[in-house]
């Protein structure tokens, strides 16, 4: 009872919203969030992938609890991210660096999230060292309309060899009725180097840039969600040059591409990785362009962000100032990641004004 309780008052949250039109207007919101995780592995080697490489299976005692330390804290970023403005933790969750189902499952099964009732979608991916991407969804929000996972297929740049490497996960479903697209990319990472390993990402941007374009082939107006991290910034050729991402409103054409994050990062300075003593914001999220109009009976793109709590920092020592991640020096630190999650907002005028918050 309690249950359906909590799921009714999440239906009728709303928000009220200035300086989207001169009349106030009430409106429901959810938050849409992407997190990397930073090797969420389960305590078991499994002999057919390379998982002993993992710094969970570097740990030689106490590992179980480890391993639960690791997934309630986990599950409670998951569970904070937009809920001061929301009072829920997001409608979904794209993330990455896992391992494989089973861990997801004893993450969303956590107590912190467990009434949330969040469904899975995953597929066992390629990846040389076991790490896949995942969605998250609230079943009260959205439901699962078709899943898929597409392979990007790379090579050594010396071998030529192929490269197994993580696919992009496509979901298609609806949020509260309305049908959006959410692809969720963890894109090959820099080792050997940024521009030696750039091709990799201008690959991965490329399929990227298909999936989107076969999505707007069936229908121009499609509402679609990229999100991953990236390993590169917004202003590498990637996303700038491939995915043609716009950091304007304004600017995006049709069938284009708009990235809060482009801003963000260019002129704030703000990242949610650092080496280095070097900020870089490779964990973004961008959206199409249906999602930007002014015609709020449908589900709008409001604002977005990076989570960067107090508790997620590191407040001493040599990484002072940088994301408190789990693993360093062959231990577990109980930290969180060495990524910020990232976050939208996306709003729809509500029809019941029985209910609402004040932001």
């Amino acid at each position: 009872m309690m249950h359906l309780k909590y799921r009714l008052i999440i239906l009728l949250l709303m928000v009220s919203v200035n300086g989207i039109s001169q009349e106030q207007k009430n409106y429901r919101i959810h938050t849409i969030a992407f997190y990397n995780l930073e090797n969420l592995f389960d305590t078991i080697n499994d002999p057919t992938k390379y998982d002993e490489a993992s710094p969970m299976m570097e740990i030689k005692a106490n590992r179980s609890k480890i391993y639960k330390k690791k997934i309630r804290n986990m599950a409670r970023v998951l569970s904070d991210i937009g809920s001061g403005v929301t009072h829920n933790s997001p409608a979904l969750i794209g993330i990455c660096e896992i391992e494989n189902v089973m861990v997801i499952e004893d993450l969303v099964n956590d107590p912190i999230l467990m009434e949330k009732d969040y469904g899975i979608v995953h597929f066992d991916g390629p990846d040389n060292r076991s790490i896949d991407v995942g969605l998250l969804y609230q079943k009260s929000l959205f439901q699962v309309v078709s899943k898929s996972t597409h392979t990007l297929k790379i090579y050594d740049s010396d071998t030529h060899e192929r490269q197994n490497t993580r696919d992009q996960l496509l979901v298609t479903g609806t949020l509260e009725g309305e049908t959006i697209h959410i692809i969720v990319n963890h894109w090959p990472s820099r080792r050997g180097g940024e521009a030696k390993s750039r091709p990799k990402r201008v690959s991965a941007a490329k399929l990227n840039k298909r999936l989107i374009d076969s999505l707007q082939s069936i229908n121009p107006y499609a509402k679609i969600v990229t999100m991953g991290d990236l390993n590169d910034n917004p202003t590498n050729k990637s996303v700038k040059t491939i995915l043609k991402a716009k950091s304007k409103k304004e600017n995006v054409p049709f069938k284009g591409i708009y990235n809060p994050f482009i801003d963000l990062f260019k002129k704030s300075g703000l990242g949610t990785t650092a080496y280095r003593d070097s900020w870089s914001l490779f964990d973004q999220i961008m959206v199409t362009k249906p999602f930007l109009e002014k015609d709020y009976s449908s589900w709008m793109y409001y604002k977005s962000g990076i989570f960067n709590e107090n508790y997620l920092v590191t407040n001493k020592g040599r990484y002072e100032g940088y994301p408190f991640r789990s693993f360093a020096d062959g231990g577990f630190t109980n930290g969180f990641s060495d990524h910020f999650p990232v976050y939208m907002y996306f709003i729809k005028e509500a029809e019941d004004n029985s209910s609402k918050i004040k932001q």
